[in-house]
């Protein structure tokens, strides 16, 4: 099931980082036994009561000048209002009211998206509580008065942002059309894939990275089934530095791949697999999608017998993390092998949606036992009484053992990896949840 996108928007100093870490949390977290995957501390899975929600943090380099401040502002408002199901616009009750938070409100007002208005550093209701009542001028509802530093007022924000989640959700869990987001670094060809796909230009594509405008849910219609292809859409780059270009096209990415059952990571053949690649697929990894790895540009190589062969080696290498991601060669140019695509996202979900039986899953693992004991510490060895699966969209088992801090990550790789010669599961990654269990309990 998706989660709820809700992003943070305001003027550099106002505290949005500060919001953002007290609400995420020790939530956000290094993937200590995935080699290859980090979180950048853009974005945090977060949990209000029984809420799960994804929390972005669009503040980025601060500029120097009022009208660059404006413009950021701006790039911030149309990222947060084309990705986030809810706009978390912060203000400060110290600056007070600036012209920078009216233009954006007037901006926030009209994306017709659900807007809270936080008005940050109230340390004091007494003191700065009269100073609270300024910002209803900006139009756009109630301002709730937090402390992000002091972390008061948090709770109260927090219920009036899960407050808007519901109603949006109940409609896009009733949709069961196959979601696929086409993830990947600017100009890889996204655009031109969807493109070839409808057969016409429904996205704008040009040579300057990105130039996608708008965030573009297209349909595409193939022997009968509907799929509902998801671009990650961003906005006209002008002279940004890099940093920043990357920044924004990993808050897409993960805006994108959170709504998307099946994930397919576009990489440039010419330029290879990168650091960025490897980014973006360790967010589709650690959230349990489905993925397949698209080599664009395939057209453009030079190729003998081995080539092939040697990018797939590649490939593997640099994102050792997911070796279960399907890898497919097109040309979004000349619309080589882009059919097999579809047929490569059904085998994919089905395997997303596969289910073992209790029986054979602890056959499975009996064996595995038998074959490879398991680790010891001080005397005490590991002991597994019971396997099963629990949940599909990943595939999720519980395993139930007498100690979970002996179970180390070696051994869960070492079972997972028996139940793939079993069962194949190409294509999408397999959760595990260790629980211990007396033995007089099994």
């Amino acid at each position: 099931m998706s989660k709820p996108i809700v992003a943070i928007v305001g003027r550099p100093n106002v505290g949005k980082s500060a919001l953002f870490n007290a609400i995420a949390g020790e939530t956000i977290s290094i993937v200590k036994d995935t080699p290859g995957v980090t979180r950048d501390r853009i974005y945090a899975d977060c949990t209000w009561l029984d809420m799960n929600f994804t929390l972005i943090d669009t503040g980025g380099i601060e500029p120097d000048t009022d009208d660059i401040i404006l413009s950021q502002m701006r790039e911030q408002a149309q990222i947060a209002m084309a990705t986030a199901d809810v706009i978390v616009f912060m203000v400060d009750v110290r600056q007070g009211l600036v012209d920078a938070d009216f233009r954006v409100a007037d901006m926030l007002r009209k994306s017709k998206k659900p807007v809270v208005l936080v008005v940050n550093k109230v340390d004091s209701f007494q003191k700065f509580g009269n100073d609270v009542y300024e910002f209803y001028n900006l139009g756009i509802g109630e301002p709730i008065a937090v402390s992000a530093a002091s972390r008061l007022g948090i709770g109260d924000m927090l219920d009036e942002v899960s407050r808007h989640f519901s109603s949006r959700y109940l409609a896009a869990e009733d949709d069961d059309r196959p979601r696929i987001a086409i993830v990947g670094k600017p100009n890889v060809g996204k655009s031109s894939i969807i493109n070839k796909l409808t057969g016409e230009n429904r996205v704008i594509v040009s040579d300057i990275a990105g130039t996608t405008r708008d965030a573009v849910d297209t349909q595409v219609i193939h022997d009968g089934t509907e799929y509902v292809f998801i671009d990650t859409a961003g906005l006209r780059r002008k002279n940004k530095i890099k940093e920043e270009l990357e920044r924004y096209s990993i808050i897409r990415a993960v805006t994108a791949v959170e709504r998307a059952d099946v994930v397919v990571l576009v990489i440039d053949a010419v330029e290879g697999v990168t650091e960025q690649d490897a980014k973006i697929a360790g967010i589709a990894h650690e959230r349990g999608k489905g993925v397949i790895i698209a080599v664009n540009k395939w057209d453009a190589i030079e190729k003998n017998d081995k080539t092939m062969n040697e990018f797939t080696k590649k490939v593997r290498d640099i994102l050792s993390f997911m070796a279960y991601a399907e890898i497919i060669f097109i040309s979004a140019l000349t619309g080589q092998r882009l059919g097999k695509l579809f047929d490569t996202v059904d085998m994919v979900r089905q395997n997303q949606n596969m289910r073992v039986s209790t029986g054979v899953l602890n056959e499975i693992m009996t064996e595995a036992v038998a074959l490879q004991q398991p680790p010891s510490d001080k005397g005490k060895r590991l002991r597994l009484y019971y396997m099963t699966q629990v949940a599909v969209k990943p595939p999720t088992f519980v395993i139930f053992v007498n100690d979970k801090k002996l179970m180390h990550f070696s051994y869960t790789r070492y079972l997972e990896n028996r139940i793939r010669e079993a069962f194949g599961f190409r294509g999408t990654a397999l959760k595990f949840i260790i629980r211990e269990r007396s033995g007089k309990d099994s």
